[in-house]
């Protein structure tokens, strides 16, 4: 089969039955960002949000799905931090899956298409 330089990329998001977002790739990537640094501060100066912006899509998506999804140590002479709950792993986890399952299938599907759009003179 010919090549085509291109790939089919989709984005999916979870929303609850009022349709409000409970997880997309903006979630998504705050999650990930709190993982990596351990603190919503860090996360929020990756992403170049504010740490209210980041603490509130936090709470709101908490709120969504009735469960935490960090577990926060309050600063002091150790300092603070911030850890992913096992819940909020599995659901990054399953959700990285999702996407890449997603992206996966729209290739599988799409490429065809574009290949013979590309091969025609």
């Amino acid at each position: 089969m010919a090549k085509t330089p291109f790939a089919v990329r989709s984005k999916v998001w979870i929303v609850d039955e009022a349709g409000n977002v409970v997880l997309g790739l903006g979630r998504l990537r705050i999650l990930q960002a709190v993982r990596r640094h351990g603190s919503i501060h860090a996360a929020a100066a990756e992403l170049k949000m504010s740490y209210r912006a980041v603490w509130g899509r936090i709470k709101t998506t908490e709120q969504r799905l009735g469960r935490p999804l960090l577990v926060r140590r309050i600063g002091g002479a150790t300092g603070g931090g911030s850890r992913l709950t096992p819940f909020a792993e599995a659901l990054v986890e399953s959700f990285e899956q999702l996407q890449w399952e997603v992206n996966r299938e729209a290739d599988r599907i799409c490429l065809p298409h574009l290949v013979r759009l590309f091969s025609q003179d």
